[in-house]
């Protein structure tokens, strides 16, 4: 079945969502929407601005009390709905996020969509499981409680290379705790997040319970982290606008969740097993054209198994078929934008001067040269502390280095300032169990690089941010632990009062 839709005709009201209707920014400014895979524009609006933001707090502020004050059930039955709606909406969710993001079919129809309709389903259980240290009497004369109540209205701010996934990982923790949320999408790839709105609401969640804005992170973005009635704020994004992020939120002290960037080491012992390492790699580094925060980017192989694996990798690069994203043989699309493929060109080219570019490393040619498209790139024989190495590229390029002995190889993955995530492939458990331990990333793959379970949390260390999305430990982000102590004694003078005043009774 063809879900191919008019975007222009689907968001003819504009791109912001707020109280439960589409609606036109005002800003002033408009956006235009590009197809990556064709640089031709698909869809452009008027960016949200300030004021836009403001309603949008407002409304999910006036939706509070009621969210808030659900049972978890309610809130259950309400996301349960949600995950259906989401499932009826699969394939335009899919075709949406292909069109704004050069996403190949497949990987939205395999990856991107179900995982999002999965993340629904898990948080609308989620909500009926609030976890505390049990009642119980503590202090001798005292019995006390711990509640889980929703923190407030959570402004959080998804960016441009996975939008639906961002947007379920941002929102449904939140409202499964009985928050309220405005998201600001990236303004390039607003789609999904606007679809995903619309299928909440067809499953009766609340009007004003989530909103979209649309709008620049400059306008948008800052007045909606710094706005006083945000008690919470979620950023996936650089670390360099993390950075600006915590400056502004710290400025009204709300809580603030970091996702930030990475550059994930990929380990390969000399036990490994090569032919899984080599397809390990050329699929960590290569998922969604390497615009993802975990995508393995730096190779560390034992240097019995090195040239074997370099080999291996540039072959098979070679075999991965660039194309039409909604062809459903390809392989590899193309990054966000021309500007982010020259941006990506720039790193390879200056890499040139110091070390080996071993296959790729170049735009295509004919009808690809239209679209943003960079074929599958290896590079070798880079310092360690050069930039190739050590800064966040965000596409389709692995850097591959050697080791000797298994302390350097363990120290040259900690030797960047990220920590999101890595992998280590060996068949000795005693090699696997110690790289979980001293590589310090929030994820460690052992054999494996990539997969993620709306069950298990992803989140980073050192530069790569702090916070948890996704499973229950991002639920517990999203809401407030408040003790109540109850006195047992019914005795007006208690012993502990001669600590203030008078002697002892």
């Amino acid at each position: 079945m063809d879900h191919r839709f008019d975007v222009t005709e689907r968001f003819a009201e504009g791109a912001q969502f707020i109280a439960g209707s589409l609606r036109a920014g005002s800003s002033g400014r408009t956006q235009d929407v590009v197809d990556p895979a064709t640089g031709e524009t698909v869809y452009s609006y008027a960016l949200a601005g300030t004021a836009d933001v403001d309603a949008a707090v407002d409304a999910a502020r006036q939706a509070f009390p009621e969210w808030g004050g659900a049972t978890p059930g309610e809130r259950s039955d309400t996301l349960h709905r949600f995950a259906a709606a989401l499932a009826e909406d699969a394939g335009d969710l899919a075709y949406a996020e292909s069109l704004n993001c050069g996403k190949p079919i497949k990987l939205s129809n395999e990856f991107d969509v179900p995982g999002s309709i999965d993340n629904a389903a898990f948080f609308a259980g989620a909500a009926r499981h609030l976890e505390g240290k049990a009642a119980g009497e503590y202090s001798a004369d005292h019995t006390s409680v711990i509640r889980r109540e929703p923190i407030g209205v959570v402004g959080s701010i998804a960016p441009w290379n996975y939008p639906l996934q961002m947007a379920a990982w941002k929102v449904l923790p939140a409202i499964a705790a009985g928050n309220t949320i405005v998201l600001k999408p990236a303004e390039i790839t607003p789609f999904t997040s606007l679809l995903f709105a619309q299928a909440a609401q067809r499953a009766g969640l609340p009007d004003g319970v989530l909103n979209i804005v649309s709008g620049a992170g400059r306008d948008a973005g800052e007045r909606l982290v710094g706005h006083p009635s945000v008690a919470m704020t979620s950023f996936t994004g650089s670390t360099a606008v993390g950075k600006r992020v915590a400056e502004i939120a710290t400025g009204t002290v709300k809580r603030l969740h970091l996702e930030l960037g990475g550059k994930a080491p990929f380990v390969v012992f000399d036990d490994a097993d090569l032919e899984a390492a080599v397809h390990g790699a050329v699929a960590g580094s290569l998922i969604n054209t390497g615009q993802d925060c975990t995508a393995a980017t730096r190779a560390y192989v034992q240097r019995p198994l090195y040239d074997a694996f370099v080999s291996g990798v540039a072959d098979l690069m070679a075999t991965v078929r660039l194309g039409d994203p909604f062809d459903p043989s390809t392989d590899l699309g193309p990054l966000i934008s021309h500007t982010q493929r020259d941006r990506v060109a720039g790193f390879v080219d200056r890499a040139r001067g110091y070390a080996t570019v071993v296959t790729g490393g170049e735009a295509p040619g004919g009808e690809l040269a239209k679209g943003a498209y960079y074929r599958p790139t290896l590079i070798a024989g880079a310092a360690q502390d050069s930039e190739i190495v050590q800064s966040e590229i965000f596409g389709p390029v692995l850097v591959v280095l050697p080791f000797d002995s298994d302390d350097e190889g363990i120290a040259l993955a900690n030797d960047t300032p990220y920590g999101l995530a890595a992998s280590a492939w060996s068949r000795d458990v005693y090699r696997t169990g110690r790289a979980t331990r001293e590589i310090n990333a929030g994820c460690v793959w052992v054999n494996d690089h990539i997969p993620i379970l709306s069950e298990m949390p992803h989140g980073g260390a050192k530069a790569s941010g702090y916070g948890k999305d996704m499973s229950a430990y991002s639920f517990d982000e999203y809401t407030q632990v408040k003790h109540v102590m109850y006195d047992n004694t019914a005795v007006a003078r208690k012993d502990w009062h001669r600590t203030i005043f008078g002697d002892r009774p």
